[in-house]
């Protein structure tokens, strides 16, 4: 379907909306390098091990990727009226955010900069299916 809008004519496409269960963590005061490795350890892991595996890990980002988890197991079990039980983490992502830029002041009249990183941070459950265990 062709939209013609002044000179310039554009297509909408029909996009495929995605049904699977997630949860997003925009503007994240955490680096994404350190919040991958936490979501590296929960990739392919049932729900109940991610969880457990995050309520015992050291990291800071841990606590934030527990929250995101807690956020999509609600929006599957409220939104979709799915069952906990057969959930896993299908993917868990960590992009880049804006970095806030400050300065510090060094000797000599110099300035040091300091960036504060942030990320976004994204967790798509899915259902296991019943062959595979």
């Amino acid at each position: 379907m062709a939209e013609n809008r002044g000179k310039y004519k554009r297509t909408v496409r029909n996009a495929v909306k995605d049904t699977r269960p997630q949860a997003h963590g925009k503007f994240i005061r955490v680096s994404d390098l350190k919040a991958r490795v936490v979501l590296n350890q929960i990739k392919n892991k049932d729900v109940k091990t991610a969880m457990a595996l995050l309520d015992y890990s050291p990291r800071a980002a841990a606590v934030i990727v527990k929250n995101i988890l807690k956020s999509a197991i609600a929006n599957a079990e409220n939104n979709l009226q799915l069952d906990t039980d057969n959930l896993y983490v299908q993917e868990a992502i960590a992009n880049q955010g804006p970095t806030m830029k400050r300065i510090r002041p060094k000797a000599k009249g110099r300035a040091y900069p300091i960036l504060k990183r942030t990320s976004h941070i994204s967790i798509i459950l899915n259902e296991k299916n019943k062959n595979e265990g």
